[in-house]
């Protein structure tokens, strides 16, 4: 049975040979976007290739048009996937060191285009160090394969789909940024502050323990349960402010067995382009 939501460190340890598993190391710092290159080249988990968030896992920036991190032109990423030794095959195992927050990108590009053989090392880079487990240094390099993209649009919303849910009573619009940043009370990173107006505020660091390990299940369960009051997942939409951390609230869900909701790509920092858009502040 292939791993689709998350993956212990001594499970993938075992599993560190076999030819159809890929691991990428999607360690990144939007305050020095070449940080996680430098630690992947420092040491990374052995056979790992790395994943640039800028420049992999987005698209080029549209001013005016995009958020901060559109998503690529499917055939390119298909065209990257295959260079890091990835096919139908092929288990896909992602990392980061921050609870999953970007390594959650890869994993929700992944079931976006029909590969569901993808999941996340639970913990990280830190669990995996923790454990005293092997490491390597340098740059590695897989050989390359064909991957076929599947696209399953019904996986995305666009701004008119989330400016009709959080209008909806049947539906529901999950915020995952820090509920500080929710609130307006400060933004580090986009030119207005605030949400979604109609949005829940459900910052995606809620769905890790304090050693960065996804909280149980039903733990999850409930948390998300009593976020959206009973709301089915087909009528769920997340944002952050990027499209990228929105995803870790998408993995908990589908790993606490809640199904998989629709993701906003372009998320707050598309949102906010159209001066026409409406902006709330406030809880």
């Amino acid at each position: 049975m292939p791993f689709t939501t998350l993956i212990d460190p001594k499970d993938l340890l075992l599993r560190l040979d076999a030819p159809d598993w890929v691991v990428v190391d999607c360690r990144f710092s939007l305050a020095d976007t070449q940080a996680g290159r430098r630690a992947y080249r420092a040491a990374h988990i052995p056979g790992a290739v790395y994943a640039h968030l800028d420049e992999d896992l987005s698209g080029a920036i549209m001013p005016g048009r995009t958020g901060r991190h559109p998503l690529p032109d499917v055939e390119a990423f298909a065209r990257t996937l295959g260079a890091w030794g990835i096919d139908a095959r092929v288990q896909v195992v992602a990392y980061d060191d921050m609870g999953g927050g970007i390594a959650g990108r890869l994993w929700a590009m992944l079931h976006w285009l029909g590969h569901r053989a993808a999941a996340v090392l639970d913990g990280g880079w830190p669990a995996w160090q923790g454990a005293g487990l092997p490491k390597r240094t340098g740059q590695e390099h897989r050989p390359a394969r064909r991957f076929i993209p599947r696209p399953d649009p019904d996986l995305h919303a666009d701004a008119e789909a989330v400016a009709r849910a959080v209008r909806d009573p049947a539906a529901r619009v999950l915020d995952a940024r820090a509920a500080e940043r929710f609130r307006g009370e400060t933004e580090p990173y986009d030119p207005v502050a605030g949400h979604i107006p109609g949005a829940v505020s459900a910052p995606w660091t809620d769905n890790l323990d304090a050693e960065g390990r996804f909280l149980p299940p039903e733990v999850l369960r409930a948390r998300f349960s009593t976020l959206l009051d009973d709301t089915p997942p087909e009528r769920v939409i997340c944002y952050c402010g990027s499209g990228v951390t929105a995803n870790h609230n998408r993995l908990a869900m589908a790993h606490a067995g809640l199904g998989l909701p629709r993701l906003y790509p372009g998320s707050w920092s598309e949102w906010i382009t159209d001066p026409a858009r409406p902006v709330a502040v406030g809880p």
